[in-house]
């Protein structure tokens, strides 16, 4: 079965500099990242190309989606494959699971286009070589909730 492309898109009240330094730090993801439902934390933090990320995101109620990790968590590694600065990060994330249909690496483009005289930012989120036990629709919501999330959180910031 070939493995699919996830993409969401958010136009959001922020400058491409304030999106690309709300993933600077560990303590800015484990805020924004964790999709509704979800509460994130950071177990390391390394932001720069070749460095990365160890998140553990815990279900706030599992019992109708039960973790890849552990029976109420998803635990994922995370690397910085290219950083282009106000731009775009790219990752490459792997969930540790012991079911084939969660295996293999996934990787995610987030890409920051400037818009409306630069005060306000498209941000795109593009998940290639999703795993197929991740469920579509879930990956979907999981993505537009991040993105949400992401959104209030910059531009709660006064950017």
């Amino acid at each position: 079965m070939p493995l699919r492309t996830d993409t969401a898109t958010r136009r959001m009240r922020a400058t491409p500099s304030v999106l690309y330094r709300a993933f600077a730090t560990a303590e800015a993801m484990q805020a924004w990242l964790p999709p509704e439902g979800m509460r994130g934390q950071m177990l390391a933090f390394d932001f720069r190309e070749g460095g990365g990320y160890r998140l553990r995101l815990v279900y706030e109620d599992a019992s109708d989606a039960p973790g890849k990790s552990s029976p109420d968590a998803d635990e994922v590694e995370v690397r910085f494959t290219k950083l282009v600065a106000d731009q775009s990060i790219v990752q490459a994330a792997v969930f540790e699971s012991e079911d084939p249909a969660f295996a293999g690496e996934m990787r995610i483009t987030w890409h920051f286009e400037p818009a409306q005289g630069g005060q306000h930012t498209q941000v795109t989120v593009r998940c290639d070589n999703v795993p197929a036990g991740i469920g579509e629709a879930d990956h979907l919501a999981g993505l537009r909730s991040s993105l949400a999330t992401l959104a209030a959180f910059v531009e709660s910031a006064g950017s």
